[in-house]
Protein backbone atom coordinates (compact mmCIF):
# COMPACT_ATOMS: atom_id res chain seq x y z
CA UNK A 1 0.00 0.00 0.00
CA UNK A 2 1.26 3.38 -0.87
CA UNK A 3 2.18 5.68 2.18
CA UNK A 4 0.40 8.95 1.82
CA UNK A 5 2.42 11.97 1.40
CA UNK A 6 2.17 14.78 3.58
CA UNK A 7 0.90 17.77 2.45
CA UNK A 8 -0.06 21.54 3.28
CA UNK A 9 0.47 24.45 5.56
CA UNK A 10 0.60 23.60 9.17
CA UNK A 11 -2.06 25.01 10.84
CA UNK A 12 -3.77 23.01 13.70
CA UNK A 13 -2.74 20.16 15.99
CA UNK A 14 -1.34 17.51 13.95
CA UNK A 15 -1.49 19.35 10.88
CA UNK A 16 2.10 19.75 9.71
CA UNK A 17 2.69 15.55 10.45
CA UNK A 18 -0.47 14.04 9.08
CA UNK A 19 -1.43 13.43 5.76
CA UNK A 20 -4.96 14.36 5.14
CA UNK A 21 -5.28 10.73 2.16
CA UNK A 22 -4.55 9.03 5.29
CA UNK A 23 -8.50 10.07 6.39
CA UNK A 24 -9.98 7.44 3.97
CA UNK A 25 -7.55 4.98 4.48
CA UNK A 26 -8.54 5.20 8.09
CA UNK A 27 -12.42 5.38 7.56
CA UNK A 28 -12.55 2.62 5.37
CA UNK A 29 -11.69 0.43 8.69
CA UNK A 30 -14.02 2.73 10.58
CA UNK A 31 -16.43 0.02 11.24
CA UNK A 32 -14.56 -2.67 11.70
CA UNK A 33 -12.41 -0.71 14.31
CA UNK A 34 -16.17 0.69 15.89
CA UNK A 35 -17.01 -3.46 16.54
CA UNK A 36 -13.65 -4.07 18.33
CA UNK A 37 -13.86 -0.87 20.38
CA UNK A 38 -17.57 -1.44 21.54
CA UNK A 39 -16.50 -4.89 22.34
CA UNK A 40 -13.75 -4.19 24.54
CA UNK A 41 -15.64 -1.15 26.45
CA UNK A 42 -18.51 -3.92 27.03
CA UNK A 43 -15.78 -6.22 28.76
CA UNK A 44 -13.88 -3.61 30.67
CA UNK A 45 -17.13 -1.63 31.89
CA UNK A 46 -19.34 -3.69 33.82
CA UNK A 47 -21.91 -0.93 33.51
CA UNK A 48 -22.39 -1.11 30.18
CA UNK A 49 -21.68 -4.65 29.52
CA UNK A 50 -25.21 -5.02 32.19
CA UNK A 51 -26.57 -2.35 29.60
CA UNK A 52 -26.03 -4.68 26.15
CA UNK A 53 -28.95 -6.48 26.82
CA UNK A 54 -31.04 -3.46 26.04
CA UNK A 55 -31.49 -2.72 22.37
CA UNK A 56 -31.44 1.40 23.18
CA UNK A 57 -28.46 1.18 25.33
CA UNK A 58 -26.50 -0.90 22.56
CA UNK A 59 -27.51 1.25 20.41
CA UNK A 60 -26.38 4.09 21.74
CA UNK A 61 -23.10 2.60 22.79
CA UNK A 62 -22.75 1.86 19.35
CA UNK A 63 -23.77 5.14 17.98
CA UNK A 64 -20.88 6.80 20.65
CA UNK A 65 -18.05 4.95 19.51
CA UNK A 66 -18.89 5.42 15.30
CA UNK A 67 -18.60 9.31 16.41
CA UNK A 68 -15.90 9.41 18.14
CA UNK A 69 -13.96 7.23 15.79
CA UNK A 70 -15.42 9.71 13.25
CA UNK A 71 -14.42 12.66 14.68
CA UNK A 72 -10.73 11.52 14.92
CA UNK A 73 -10.92 10.91 11.25
CA UNK A 74 -12.42 13.72 10.48
CA UNK A 75 -9.56 16.00 12.14
CA UNK A 76 -7.06 14.23 10.27
CA UNK A 77 -9.22 15.03 7.09
CA UNK A 78 -9.22 18.35 8.48
CA UNK A 79 -7.33 19.87 11.38
CA UNK A 80 -8.54 22.40 11.41
CA UNK A 81 -12.22 21.40 11.95
CA UNK A 82 -14.20 22.28 15.05
CA UNK A 83 -16.59 18.68 14.78
CA UNK A 84 -19.70 20.68 16.42
CA UNK A 85 -22.23 18.44 14.80
CA UNK A 86 -20.48 15.71 16.79
CA UNK A 87 -19.66 17.10 20.34
CA UNK A 88 -22.95 18.18 19.96
CA UNK A 89 -24.06 14.22 19.86
CA UNK A 90 -21.48 13.86 23.33
CA UNK A 91 -23.24 16.57 24.99
CA UNK A 92 -26.56 14.96 24.38
CA UNK A 93 -25.23 11.53 25.15
CA UNK A 94 -23.82 13.18 29.04
CA UNK A 95 -27.05 14.93 29.31
CA UNK A 96 -28.90 11.49 28.88
CA UNK A 97 -26.72 9.46 30.93
CA UNK A 98 -27.45 11.95 33.99
CA UNK A 99 -31.57 11.71 33.16
CA UNK A 100 -30.82 8.38 33.54
CA UNK A 101 -29.24 8.31 36.94
CA UNK A 102 -26.30 7.04 35.31
CA UNK A 103 -22.53 8.22 37.01
CA UNK A 104 -20.62 10.46 34.83
CA UNK A 105 -17.76 8.55 36.24
CA UNK A 106 -19.22 5.37 34.11
CA UNK A 107 -19.17 7.18 30.77
CA UNK A 108 -15.98 8.75 31.80
CA UNK A 109 -13.76 4.95 31.81
CA UNK A 110 -16.03 4.34 28.78
CA UNK A 111 -14.47 6.92 26.83
CA UNK A 112 -10.78 6.01 28.63
CA UNK A 113 -11.32 2.32 27.17
CA UNK A 114 -12.32 3.13 24.20
CA UNK A 115 -10.54 5.96 23.32
CA UNK A 116 -6.98 3.66 23.95
CA UNK A 117 -8.51 0.73 22.58
CA UNK A 118 -9.22 2.44 19.70
CA UNK A 119 -5.50 4.08 19.15
CA UNK A 120 -3.85 0.32 19.37
CA UNK A 121 -6.14 -0.87 16.55
CA UNK A 122 -5.35 2.65 14.08
CA UNK A 123 -1.64 2.26 15.39
CA UNK A 124 -1.24 -1.57 14.10
CA UNK A 125 -2.83 -0.29 10.60
CA UNK A 126 -0.31 2.73 10.74
CA UNK A 127 2.68 1.19 11.63
CA UNK A 128 1.30 -1.40 8.60
CA UNK A 129 1.67 1.77 6.40
CA UNK A 130 5.45 2.24 7.47
CA UNK A 131 4.51 5.79 8.94
CA UNK A 132 7.43 7.74 10.40
CA UNK A 133 7.51 9.06 13.70
CA UNK A 134 6.53 12.65 13.26
CA UNK A 135 3.50 11.01 11.29
CA UNK A 136 2.57 9.02 14.92
CA UNK A 137 3.41 11.82 16.85
CA UNK A 138 0.98 14.17 14.80
CA UNK A 139 -1.91 11.27 15.22
CA UNK A 140 -1.45 10.88 18.87
CA UNK A 141 -2.21 14.64 19.24
CA UNK A 142 -5.12 14.14 17.28
CA UNK A 143 -6.41 11.45 19.20
CA UNK A 144 -5.38 13.40 22.49
CA UNK A 145 -7.68 16.61 20.98
CA UNK A 146 -10.34 14.00 20.39
CA UNK A 147 -10.79 12.50 23.25
CA UNK A 148 -10.64 15.65 25.19
CA UNK A 149 -13.58 17.23 22.86
CA UNK A 150 -16.03 14.29 23.22
CA UNK A 151 -15.19 13.98 27.51
CA UNK A 152 -15.71 17.78 28.00
CA UNK A 153 -18.68 17.60 26.03
CA UNK A 154 -20.23 14.71 27.54
CA UNK A 155 -19.45 16.17 30.65
CA UNK A 156 -20.90 19.91 30.28
CA UNK A 157 -24.16 17.53 28.61
CA UNK A 158 -23.73 15.70 32.09
CA UNK A 159 -24.09 18.70 34.58
CA UNK A 160 -26.68 20.65 32.42
CA UNK A 161 -28.58 16.69 32.82
CA UNK A 162 -27.81 16.63 36.23
CA UNK A 163 -29.90 20.27 36.82
CA UNK A 164 -32.68 18.79 34.66
CA UNK A 165 -32.74 15.26 36.50
CA UNK A 166 -32.35 16.97 39.87
CA UNK A 167 -35.87 19.27 39.10
CA UNK A 168 -37.32 16.34 37.32
CA UNK A 169 -36.91 13.82 40.13
CA UNK A 170 -38.24 16.36 43.02
CA UNK A 171 -41.47 16.99 40.64
CA UNK A 172 -41.53 13.02 40.24
CA UNK A 173 -41.22 12.55 44.20
CA UNK A 174 -43.72 15.46 44.87
CA UNK A 175 -46.21 13.44 42.64
CA UNK A 176 -45.38 10.21 44.80
CA UNK A 177 -45.86 11.70 48.23
CA UNK A 178 -49.12 13.36 47.13
CA UNK A 179 -50.51 9.97 45.80
CA UNK A 180 -49.41 8.06 49.14
CA UNK A 181 -51.17 11.03 51.38
CA UNK A 182 -53.72 11.79 49.17
CA UNK A 183 -57.55 11.12 50.25
CA UNK A 184 -58.39 8.32 47.79
CA UNK A 185 -57.59 4.48 48.09
CA UNK A 186 -54.07 3.89 46.93
CA UNK A 187 -52.96 1.57 44.13
CA UNK A 188 -49.37 -0.67 44.71
CA UNK A 189 -49.08 -1.06 41.19
CA UNK A 190 -49.25 2.90 41.04
CA UNK A 191 -46.92 3.43 43.53
CA UNK A 192 -44.32 1.02 42.21
CA UNK A 193 -44.96 2.89 38.67
CA UNK A 194 -44.36 6.41 40.03
CA UNK A 195 -41.66 5.19 42.61
CA UNK A 196 -39.61 3.61 40.13
CA UNK A 197 -40.20 6.88 37.96
CA UNK A 198 -38.91 8.88 41.09
CA UNK A 199 -35.77 6.34 41.59
CA UNK A 200 -37.55 5.44 45.41
CA UNK A 201 -37.19 2.14 46.53
CA UNK A 202 -40.74 0.96 48.20
CA UNK A 203 -40.93 0.34 51.72
CA UNK A 204 -42.97 -2.26 53.03
CA UNK A 205 -44.25 0.19 56.61
CA UNK A 206 -43.29 4.11 56.29
CA UNK A 207 -44.36 6.46 58.90
CA UNK A 208 -45.21 10.01 58.30
CA UNK A 209 -43.53 13.44 60.10
CA UNK A 210 -45.16 16.59 60.28
CA UNK A 211 -42.81 19.52 61.47
CA UNK A 212 -44.11 22.88 63.45
CA UNK A 213 -43.77 25.70 60.61
CA UNK A 214 -40.23 27.53 61.55
CA UNK A 215 -40.50 31.74 60.84
CA UNK A 216 -37.00 31.19 59.78
CA UNK A 217 -37.45 28.25 57.49
CA UNK A 218 -35.34 28.04 54.81
CA UNK A 219 -35.99 26.19 50.86
CA UNK A 220 -32.82 24.33 51.63
CA UNK A 221 -33.59 22.91 54.75
CA UNK A 222 -34.93 19.47 53.63
CA UNK A 223 -34.13 17.07 56.72
CA UNK A 224 -33.64 13.21 55.98
CA UNK A 225 -34.10 13.66 52.05
CA UNK A 226 -30.79 12.06 51.61
CA UNK A 227 -31.94 9.19 53.87
CA UNK A 228 -34.66 8.06 51.62
CA UNK A 229 -37.62 10.52 52.88
CA UNK A 230 -40.14 11.99 51.01
CA UNK A 231 -40.09 15.76 51.92
CA UNK A 232 -42.53 17.99 51.30
CA UNK A 233 -41.47 21.25 52.89
CA UNK A 234 -43.99 23.43 51.24
CA UNK A 235 -46.97 21.96 52.70
CA UNK A 236 -48.36 23.56 55.95
CA UNK A 237 -47.56 21.90 58.08
CA UNK A 238 -44.30 20.55 56.42
CA UNK A 239 -44.16 16.85 56.10
CA UNK A 240 -41.62 13.92 55.37
CA UNK A 241 -42.46 10.46 54.44
CA UNK A 242 -39.95 8.08 56.00
CA UNK A 243 -39.32 4.42 55.08
CA UNK A 244 -38.74 1.65 57.38
CA UNK A 245 -39.31 3.75 60.52
CA UNK A 246 -38.65 0.94 62.93
CA UNK A 247 -35.35 0.17 60.90
CA UNK A 248 -31.60 1.69 61.63
CA UNK A 249 -32.28 4.59 59.72
CA UNK A 250 -35.68 5.15 61.65
CA UNK A 251 -36.74 7.81 64.86
CA UNK A 252 -34.50 5.69 67.29
CA UNK A 253 -30.72 7.95 66.99
CA UNK A 254 -29.75 11.28 67.77
CA UNK A 255 -28.94 11.91 64.46
CA UNK A 256 -33.08 12.42 63.79
CA UNK A 257 -32.86 15.15 66.04
CA UNK A 258 -30.05 16.59 64.26
CA UNK A 259 -32.18 16.69 61.46
CA UNK A 260 -34.68 18.03 62.44
CA UNK A 261 -32.72 21.43 63.45
CA UNK A 262 -34.47 21.71 66.92
CA UNK A 263 -38.04 22.14 65.23
CA UNK A 264 -41.04 20.75 67.41
CA UNK A 265 -42.16 17.42 65.45
CA UNK A 266 -45.20 14.79 65.35
CA UNK A 267 -44.18 11.04 63.80
CA UNK A 268 -47.14 9.08 62.97
CA UNK A 269 -47.85 5.52 63.90
CA UNK A 270 -46.08 3.01 61.87
CA UNK A 271 -48.24 1.84 58.25
CA UNK A 272 -48.29 -0.41 55.04
CA UNK A 273 -46.75 1.71 52.37
CA UNK A 274 -50.56 2.68 51.15
CA UNK A 275 -51.88 3.22 54.20
CA UNK A 276 -49.27 6.45 54.84
CA UNK A 277 -52.04 9.02 54.45
CA UNK A 278 -53.67 7.37 58.17
CA UNK A 279 -50.05 8.03 59.75
CA UNK A 280 -50.02 12.12 58.34
CA UNK A 281 -54.15 12.18 59.81
CA UNK A 282 -52.73 11.25 63.48
CA UNK A 283 -48.87 12.88 63.47
CA UNK A 284 -51.16 16.00 62.25
CA UNK A 285 -53.71 15.99 64.84
CA UNK A 286 -50.43 14.99 67.38
CA UNK A 287 -49.00 18.50 66.27
CA UNK A 288 -52.30 19.94 66.82
CA UNK A 289 -52.04 18.93 70.57
CA UNK A 290 -48.71 19.67 70.86
CA UNK A 291 -49.61 23.50 70.07
CA UNK A 292 -52.42 23.31 72.07
CA UNK A 293 -50.24 22.31 75.23
CA UNK A 294 -51.75 18.42 75.95
CA UNK A 295 -48.53 16.88 74.32
CA UNK A 296 -45.24 18.08 75.07
CA UNK A 297 -44.68 21.52 73.01
CA UNK A 298 -41.10 20.83 72.34
CA UNK A 299 -39.27 18.15 71.13
CA UNK A 300 -40.09 14.97 68.92
CA UNK A 301 -43.64 13.33 69.99
CA UNK A 302 -44.34 9.60 68.72
CA UNK A 303 -47.73 8.78 67.93
CA UNK A 304 -47.10 5.64 69.63
CA UNK A 305 -46.29 6.91 72.33
CA UNK A 306 -49.73 8.70 73.20
CA UNK A 307 -52.06 6.54 71.74
CA UNK A 308 -54.64 7.12 74.48
CA UNK A 309 -54.89 11.06 74.21
CA UNK A 310 -54.89 11.00 70.72
CA UNK A 311 -57.76 8.56 70.74
CA UNK A 312 -59.09 10.66 73.69
CA UNK A 313 -59.24 14.17 71.68
CA UNK A 314 -60.27 12.43 68.03
CA UNK A 315 -63.59 13.75 68.36
CA UNK A 316 -63.41 17.38 70.72
CA UNK A 317 -67.12 18.05 70.58
CA UNK A 318 -68.11 14.05 72.30
CA UNK A 319 -64.99 14.55 74.83
CA UNK A 320 -66.90 17.49 75.99
CA UNK A 321 -69.66 15.68 76.06
CA UNK A 322 -68.25 13.62 78.12
CA UNK A 323 -66.52 15.78 80.70
CA UNK A 324 -70.08 17.72 81.25
CA UNK A 325 -71.74 14.55 82.09
CA UNK A 326 -69.68 12.73 83.97
CA UNK A 327 -68.31 15.92 86.12
CA UNK A 328 -71.72 17.17 86.21
CA UNK A 329 -71.30 16.34 90.34
CA UNK A 330 -68.66 18.59 90.87
CA UNK A 331 -70.82 21.44 89.36
CA UNK A 332 -72.18 21.77 93.04
CA UNK A 333 -69.12 22.97 94.82
CA UNK A 334 -66.74 26.12 94.57
CA UNK A 335 -64.04 26.38 91.92
CA UNK A 336 -61.51 25.79 94.71
CA UNK A 337 -62.80 23.00 96.05
CA UNK A 338 -63.83 21.43 92.34
CA UNK A 339 -60.10 21.53 91.46
CA UNK A 340 -58.66 19.88 94.35
CA UNK A 341 -61.33 17.58 94.53
CA UNK A 342 -61.16 16.49 91.30
CA UNK A 343 -57.54 16.09 91.43
CA UNK A 344 -57.96 13.57 94.48
CA UNK A 345 -60.60 11.33 92.31
CA UNK A 346 -58.29 10.93 89.52
CA UNK A 347 -55.31 10.09 91.52
CA UNK A 348 -57.99 7.45 94.15
CA UNK A 349 -59.00 6.03 90.47
CA UNK A 350 -55.57 5.65 89.24
CA UNK A 351 -53.76 4.71 92.27
CA UNK A 352 -56.83 1.54 92.90
CA UNK A 353 -58.68 3.53 95.45
CA UNK A 354 -55.24 2.99 98.12
CA UNK A 355 -55.14 5.92 99.96
CA UNK A 356 -51.49 6.06 100.93
CA UNK A 357 -50.70 6.01 97.38
CA UNK A 358 -53.09 9.08 96.42
CA UNK A 359 -51.24 11.13 99.68
CA UNK A 360 -48.13 10.13 98.29
CA UNK A 361 -49.02 11.60 95.15
CA UNK A 362 -50.53 14.66 96.05
CA UNK A 363 -47.98 15.28 99.11
CA UNK A 364 -51.16 15.42 101.37
CA UNK A 365 -52.13 14.16 104.73
CA UNK A 366 -53.87 10.62 104.28
CA UNK A 367 -56.64 11.92 106.74
CA UNK A 368 -57.33 14.76 103.71
CA UNK A 369 -57.57 12.15 101.72
CA UNK A 370 -60.27 10.82 103.34
CA UNK A 371 -62.05 13.64 104.06
CA UNK A 372 -62.43 14.04 100.41
CA UNK A 373 -63.61 11.22 99.66
CA UNK A 374 -66.07 11.74 102.01
CA UNK A 375 -67.39 14.31 100.39
CA UNK A 376 -66.91 12.43 96.59
CA UNK A 377 -69.34 9.80 98.04
CA UNK A 378 -71.98 12.36 98.99
CA UNK A 379 -71.35 13.91 94.93
CA UNK A 380 -71.16 10.75 93.08
CA UNK A 381 -72.76 7.90 95.03
CA UNK A 382 -72.74 4.29 93.54
CA UNK A 383 -70.69 5.98 90.41
CA UNK A 384 -67.72 5.79 92.09
CA UNK A 385 -68.18 1.66 92.43
CA UNK A 386 -69.58 1.35 88.88
CA UNK A 387 -66.63 -0.10 86.25
CA UNK A 388 -68.27 1.90 83.58
CA UNK A 389 -68.96 4.80 85.28
CA UNK A 390 -65.42 4.88 86.68
CA UNK A 391 -63.81 4.49 83.24
CA UNK A 392 -65.25 7.22 82.32
CA UNK A 393 -64.58 9.81 85.63
CA UNK A 394 -60.79 8.49 84.19
CA UNK A 395 -61.32 9.67 80.70
CA UNK A 396 -63.50 12.86 81.95
CA UNK A 397 -60.51 14.05 84.19
CA UNK A 398 -57.78 12.77 82.39
CA UNK A 399 -58.61 15.23 79.34
CA UNK A 400 -59.47 17.83 82.12
CA UNK A 401 -55.69 18.01 83.84
CA UNK A 402 -55.03 21.19 81.06
CA UNK A 403 -57.59 23.15 82.27
CA UNK A 404 -55.99 26.23 84.30
CA UNK A 405 -57.88 26.09 87.05
CA UNK A 406 -57.43 21.97 87.70
CA UNK A 407 -53.58 22.36 87.06
CA UNK A 408 -53.27 25.74 89.22
CA UNK A 409 -55.56 25.22 92.49
CA UNK A 410 -53.79 23.74 94.96
CA UNK A 411 -53.43 20.40 96.43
Amino acid sequence: MATPASHGAPDGPGAAAVPPELAKLLRDQLEAVADEVEEEVRRQVPEYAARSTDGTNRAHLRSGVVQALTLFVDHIADPRGRGDSITAIYHELGRGEALEGHSLETLQSALRVGGLHAWRLLGRTTEELGLDSAVMAGLGELAFRTVHEVAEAAAAGYAEGQLRSTDELERRRGRLLGLLLGEGPVSPEAVRDLAHGARWTVPPYVAVVVLATAADQREEERPLAAAGALVDMESRPPRMLVPDPDGSGGFGGRAFALALRGRPAAIGPTVPTTEAARSLRWATRALGLMGRGILPRQGVVRCADHLSTLLLHSDEPMLDLLRVHALAPLDAVSEQQRGRLAQTLLAWLLSGSNVPDVAARLHIHPQTVRYRLRQLEKLFGEALHDPGSRLDLILALTSAQKNEEFLNSRP
